[in-house]
């Protein structure tokens, strides 16, 4: 709801050089109304003639100030008025002022108060072959034109009030919108970076966590596993280092950060958890005659990726099964499935057990699937996660053009 102004929120400041146009304006007025009687209460009504000079002077110090009071200010000058044609200029200055406010009830005060100062003026100054009748109209057309003139500077102000005031406030509201666009983006990134580092991450503890249990290894098979460590080590910083560049400025206009994954990309994800150990049944029966759009197929790897992570975490050495299905009509459904907990010894006796997949003791902040529902449901699909007797089911739909 916009407010309406105030009448000190609408004025200008003055300035020196806003008053000395204000005076020589008043000075004018001052001029015009006062030459024609000037000379004659000179040579006859000296008393007259002081007393204008007098209130005259007094009402251009007393207009100076008309601001801080405005109603008794301009009633005061037009009691000087009545007596003094000098004092005709800051009268009208001091009217038109009170009029810009756009109080009706104080220009309906003011301007019968100039009215009849005028009234007065023009029946004791002697002014020679006056017609009442025409003085009169004359006072009468004056007087309203001076409070029209200012009720009309009042609403260009509050007009040029309101226009700046509009504009302030769409120049804020655009600030809240790229702030909260700033926002929406940072935690955008921040699910990107829990999604990509939590993979690598747990890959890089689980290949640590095998080698320190086991005592069988010799030199050059530990090596090889420690190779394979710092490969992941450096794959999680080179992911890290590509999300985190889509907040950096690059002047020469290249991207900083590496295109996102695509649901063709998940093939290459399957393929990567089985060189690392992870027995996953993949089956990949969506309609290849039209791809996969690109949002849809990220949200899908994001899945894929979460539920690959997970089953490393607490099902190591477990069977992942994926299955992916869908089409342009029905949408994507996509369900991970895998035992609950580490399975049983691989084979008899001490020796293999110690060899036996373990869970990796990874810590985790518990908001990966949390972070998977938002992201599905901000795709318009939905996320169910359940126990099928010992099994663990995690089940997404989303609509092909997410």
């Amino acid at each position: 709801m916009e407010t309406w102004p105030r009448p000190s929120e609408t004025q200008p400041e003055l300035t020196w050089a806003s008053h000395a146009w204000r005076y020589a304006l008043c000075v004018v007025i001052s001029v015009a109304v006062w030459q024609s009687v000037a000379a004659t209460e000179w040579r006859e009504q000296r008393q007259l003639f002081a007393a204008e000079v007098v209130l005259g002077v007094a009402s251009y110090v007393l207009v100076h100030v008309r601001r801080r009071a405005p109603v008794p200010i301009a009633l005061a000058i037009a009691a000087m008025s009545a007596l003094s044609g000098i004092a005709a200029g800051p009268a009208t200055l001091a009217a038109v002022s009170v009029a810009t406010r756009r109080d009706f009830r104080e220009v309906a005060v003011v301007g019968s108060a100039n009215f009849v100062a005028a009234q007065v003026y023009t029946t004791l100054a002697p002014f020679r072959d006056t017609d009442p009748v025409i003085t009169t109209l004359v006072n009468l057309v004056v007087n309203a034109g001076m409070m029209g003139w200012g009720l009309y500077i009042g609403s260009r102000r509050e007009l040029l009030w309101t226009l700046r005031s509009r504009a302030e406030r769409a120049e804020r509201e655009q600030e809240l919108r790229v702030a909260q666009a700033r926002s929406t983006e940072r935690t955008r990134i921040a699910r990107e970076m829990h999604d990509v580092l939590a993979h690598r991450i747990t890959q890089v503890s689980m290949q640590a966590g095998a080698l320190a249990f086991r005592d069988d290894l010799g030199p050059e098979r530990l090596r090889e596993g420690l190779t394979q460590i710092q490969g992941q080590a450096n794959d999680a910083l080179r992911e890290l280092r590509d999300v985190l560049g889509v907040l950096r400025e690059d002047d020469s206009g290249v991207a900083a950060a590496r295109p996102q994954p695509t649901y063709d990309d998940i093939a290459a994800l399957v393929d990567e958890a089985r060189t690392l150990g992870l027995d996953v049944d993949f089956a990949d029966e969506v309609d290849a005659s039209t791809p996969v759009p690109p949002a849809t197929g990220r949200t899908v790897y994001r899945i894929v990726q979460e539920g690959i992570t997970n089953a490393r975490k607490h099902s190591p050495g477990a069977v992942v099964a994926i299955r992916s299905s869908g089409d342009p009509h029905s949408g994507i459904t996509v369900r991970l499935a895998n035992p609950l907990g580490p399975p049983g010894p691989l084979l008899d006796g001490p020796a293999r057990d110690s060899r036996r997949p373990r869970p990796t003791g990874a810590p985790g902040a518990g908001l990966g699937l949390v972070g998977l529902r938002e992201r599905t449901e901000l795709r318009g699909g939905r996320l169910d996660q359940r126990t099928e007797g010992s099994t663990f089911v995690l089940e997404a739909w989303l609509p092909w053009t997410a």
